[in-house]
């Protein structure tokens, strides 16, 4: 029942993600069959399909709906984990009751769980309960292509709205933190005065607190590829479970030992140990996963009445999405599983290793043939690849799992006795120590790289298939090699496809309440304007790419926080040869002014600056933007950051027609994007860069209602996402967003009808 059982679980997180009209009548029908052909075994199927689609379709119905949108709401739940960053603090909130302050506003009692930023917060500490005065949105993320998808996070962490701690009222402590042995141990970790890192490392390694991990330190783990050793998984909890499986194993020896090979204690004594050990590390997915797996790893190593591998790898799968259907959406658990599942492979049939030297050269097989597979996995979820995995993993598991494990959890259980304790955890800083600067020596040798977005499928299937070739068993050693041979030069020759000559790919990236452009041509890349930052100091910039990039130009409209937020960042961390911005503002950095009669070619592009004139003293810092047009043969694209209507009319005259692409200006406000521009440019395409669910109304509904009438195919990042165009190609350049809207081109007035923006 085993593979049944977890398809049919497979099949009901689908069934209740798509929800297709007629589920339940349709289910319904299916049971009554069941159940009138005697098939009990069909019937548990069934519900299990309906237990699992039946969890997915309340997680999608709890999400805030859009009427609650800017409502102030009343919150009391208790708080899962409190984050301090600067002056801002993060909460996440597992919500007991949700009410509207207003008695007419409509029910939030579906809300389950919320993530809160609160500026200012009292002494705030998880497992607390408290009432907060709350503003929520629909949880959701910025949408940009080859990004980490927040909202996508969101969702498998089944949280349902997203927003901010409100002054009025003031929060309110409704009931202190009640017993927890993990808090407990936190605090006693403090209490230790223990070095940092050895304390954010013992939190990390054996209480499952990687949030007590710094950003530096998770970049050095995700860049080494050893991510996976520093979250509570099945390494963890089943070395605890063996340790205990074997020190109960060898106390029975001594007290029966005529029949302590058939005592069934030790075995109950390490699952319940592994389930222990979950616990205290919070149960979160990563634990729950590992302590299932553990536990039917155990059933199976015992021999008593016990599943086969396959049946059993099954079977914890089935479990764990009854258990959480969420998880599904979840990385690690495929990760986790498609690890099992190799091990399974390259172990099932083979004879026991004997002696160290046997256990040893079965261990590095392992996880050499584990290499290839597992880093095209993590391709494929996060599109990185850390070249230095392979060899760093070889050192790293061992030493993490022999040694720091074992070291943290033993000053754990050595408490009572301090001076064994310290030695313990002081044994396990100089070894943590060494760790890092290895780690760290490994990635400045071979640092993390971010294949591009075409070459990911086809460098993680060769990547699967070298896997492959060394795994199965049964294989000539000819095709293993030969095979191989095929696939490396193949995987070492794959690059990135390169723009002609004549072509531009413009994309407007989605970086909520603001603007970046990025345009790029065969060899030169140039960013119009570098995105917001927020009031946490987060600047979306930082989210687009990783260090290292290039620019040759970065024009910044003007030194509104909304437009220069990112230029901080872009300095510090990328090679920019230039910046431009308008003469008197300030952008933190030195730069070029951009004057009106700037030209410049690339690529067979044409840049012109259309605006600002040499006196911008009377001008205000919106009226000063830098307004470029640039040309690629028959297509124009006009930029013109936050001008305002008498600017417009300045520089109308100048702008070659036809125009192609328009990005809207100030972000599609009423005060840009005049009547005499729209009806002079008439654009073919017109974008608004502007946040979701922002709270200035953008783009505004005259602005759209002008362009609808002009006849211009209307998009905007706050709905679509990113928006790429291809300009040069083809006399109707495409076009591509983000976010797929099935309704985009699906209307009676042509591919453009459709509904641009919420007014």
């Amino acid at each position: 029942m085993a593979l049944p059982a977890a398809v049919a679980a497979l099949a009901g997180v689908g069934l209740g993600w798509w929800a297709p009209e007629g589920l339940v009548e349709l289910w319904s029908l299916a049971l009554l069959l069941l159940l009138a052909r005697g098939s009990w075994r069909g019937v548990g199927l069934a519900l299990v399909v309906a237990l699992t689609a039946g969890q997915v379709l309340l997680a999608k119905g709890a999400e805030l709906p859009m009427g609650l949108l800017r409502v102030d709401l009343l919150v009391e739940g208790r708080l899962e984990s409190v984050k301090e960053e600067g002056r801002l603090t993060r909460l996440l909130v597992s919500v007991d009751d949700c009410r509207p302050l207003l008695a007419e506003g409509l029910p939030c009692d579906r809300l389950r769980r919320v993530r809160l930023s609160h500026f200012q917060a009292p002494d705030m500490a998880p497992g607390e309960r408290w009432a907060l005065a709350v503003r929520l949105r629909p949880p959701g993320g910025f949408a940009n292509p080859g990004t980490f998808d927040y909202g996508a996070w969101l969702w498998r962490e089944g949280i349902q709205a997203t927003g901010y701690v409100r002054s009025e009222p003031p929060a309110e402590r409704l009931k202190p933190a009640g017993f927890s042995p993990r808090r407990l141990a936190l605090e006693h970790l403090e209490a230790r005065q223990l070095p940092p890192v050895t304390t954010r490392w013992l939190a990390a390694l054996t209480l499952g607190a990687g949030e007590r991990l710094t950003r530096q330190e998770w970049d050095l783990l995700n860049a080494s590829g050893t991510t996976h050793l520093m979250v509570i998984s099945g390494l963890h909890v089943g070395l605890v479970a063996t340790f205990s499986l074997l020190m109960a194993r060898g106390f029975g020896r001594l007290v029966a030992p005529r029949c302590w090979r058939l005592a069934v204690w030790p075995w109950c004594l390490a699952g319940a140990v592994a389930i222990g050990y979950a616990w205290l590390a919070g149960l979160q997915p990563p634990a729950m996963r590992a302590m299932i797996m553990t536990l039917i790893g155990l059933w199976v190593a015992s021999g008593r009445h016990a599943p086969g591998p396959w049946q059993a790898w099954w079977l914890a799968l089935g479990l764990i999405v009854v258990l959480d259907p969420l998880s599904v959406w979840r990385p690690g658990l495929w990760l986790s599983f498609v690890a099992v599942s190799l091990l399974i492979v390259i172990w099932q049939g083979r004879a026991r290793p004997a002696g160290a030297r046997g256990w040893a050269w079965a261990l590095l097989r392992t996880q050499l043939l584990l290499a290839p597979l597992m880093a095209a996995a993590v391709l494929l979820a996060f599109a990185r690849l850390a070249p230095v995995a392979p060899l760093v993993n070889l050192v790293a598991v061992p030493v993490v799992s022999s040694l720091l494990v074992p070291l943290g959890l033993l000053g754990w259980l050595l408490t009572p006795v301090p001076a064994l304790s310290k030695l313990c955890w002081w044994l396990f800083e100089r070894i943590a120590l060494a760790l890092i600067a290895l780690l760290e020596f490994a990635v400045a040798w071979l640092p993390l790289w971010w294949p591009s977005a075409e070459t990911i499928l086809p460098l993680a299937l060769m990547l699967g298939l070298v896997a492959l070739l060394w795994s199965l068993p049964g294989l000539v050693a000819t095709l293993r090699v030969g095979g191989s041979l095929l696939l490396v030069p193949a995987m070492l020759g794959l690059t990135e496809p390169r723009q002609e000559p004549g072509t531009l790919r413009v994309r407007i990236q989605d970086v909520g309440q603001g603007q970046l452009v990025e345009l790029r041509s065969a060899s030169y890349r140039m960013l119009y304007d570098a995105g917001p930052r927020f009031a946490s100091g987060f600047a979306p910039l930082a989210s687009l790419w990783p260090p290292g990039q290039r620019f040759d130009r970065v024009m910044v409209s003007h030194d509104d926080i909304d437009h220069a937020g990112g230029v901080a960042l872009l300095a510090e961390e990328h090679r920019v040869n230039e910046f431009l911005a308008p003469r008197g503002e300030d952008i933190g950095v030195p730069f070029t002014p951009c004057l009106q009669g700037q030209h410049w070619q690339r690529d067979g592009v044409t840049y012109r600056v259309l605006w600002p004139p040499e006196d911008t003293a009377a001008l205000s810092s919106n009226n000063r933007s830098c307004v470029l047009e640039v040309t690629v043969g028959p297509h124009r694209l006009l930029l013109t950051g936050d001008v305002g209507r008498d600017v417009e009319r300045a520089f109308l005259l100048d702008v070659q027609r036809p125009v192609t692409a328009l990005l809207a200006g100030h972000h599609g406000s009423r005060t840009s994007s005049g009547p005499q521009l729209v009806q002079a440019l008439a654009p073919r395409h017109v974008i608004y860069s502007a946040g979701r669910y922002n709270a200035f109304g953008h783009p505004h509904d005259e602005v759209v209602r002008r362009f609808r009438r002009g006849g211009s195919c209307q998009w905007s990042t706050a709905l679509d996402g990113a928006v790429t165009l291809w300009l040069g190609i083809d006399v109707e350049p495409p076009i591509h967003s983000a976010r797929v809207m099935p309704w985009r081109r699906s209307g009676v007035e042509g591919e453009c009808h459709a509904v641009e923006s919420p007014h």
